[in-house]
């Protein structure tokens, strides 16, 4: 008779550890994906404020449509189509293009990538942000908000992930399997005075300073 209760006892305390290895395989599978989400986010956002600094390199200028007027007809009418954005020093230029075309910014390496979207950051700072043409300003204090709010997004899911896989019984079991551990993405991001101010010219706010405790970043 002890035997069986004996037996019983292992059988609902194996149920029982089978059960909870089951749950946590499959909260780490939600977890995984998620987080591959918001890199695949993170990555569009990166590549969308490379977009918008190659622009603001090229002073704000896009191909023209066949439906208007070429370029020199352009030019023609306004001069500042064509020329230098006033924005951005002579010399700032062909440091922002380069930052916003380096290869390594598809690094395969996260150290290699870091590296390279804080180069861009440091590039996109030295810009005067007012004197910039408006549809441009505007899209790129968005590409930025995007950046600083994916890159939260996606470290907030590794942060996630790492504290279940970091588990005892989750390392011994290998509940993992053979997913390589993430990493936090860490870069330069925007000053939060400026980026604050920059917040407010786009929202349409109010004039006076941000609420520091509402800044991204």
């Amino acid at each position: 008779m002890l035997a069986w209760m004996l037996l019983a006892v292992a059988a609902v305390v194996i149920a029982l550890v089978v059960s909870w290895c089951v749950s946590r395989a499959r909260r780490l599978d939600r977890l995984h994906v998620r987080l591959d989400a918001a890199r695949a986010a993170l990555d569009a956002a990166l590549g969308r404020r490379a977009a918008v600094a190659v622009r603001v390199a090229d002073g704000g200028s896009t191909p023209a449509a066949p439906s208007v007027p070429s370029a020199q007809t352009r030019a023609a009418a306004d001069p500042a189509v064509t020329a230098p954005l006033p924005a951005l020093p002579a010399d700032a230029v062909p440091a922002l293009r380069a930052a916003a075309t380096d290869p390594a910014r598809h690094a395969a390496g996260i150290d290699e990538r870091e590296d390279a979207e804080s180069a861009l950051t440091r590039a996109l700072a030295r810009v005067d942000r007012p004197r910039l043409p408006r549809a441009v300003h505007e899209e790129l204090v968005d590409a930025e908000q995007l950046v600083v709010l994916a890159r939260r997004v996606h470290n907030d899911a590794v942060r996630d992930t790492l504290a279940l896989r970091s588990r005892r019984l989750v390392r011994w079991l290998r509940l993992a399997g053979t997913a390589p551990e993430p990493r936090y993405f860490d870069i330069a991001e925007p000053e939060p005075d400026r980026y604050g101010y920059l917040a407010v010219v786009v929202t349409g706010g109010a004039s006076e300073a941000p609420d520091p405790s509402r800044t991204l970043g």
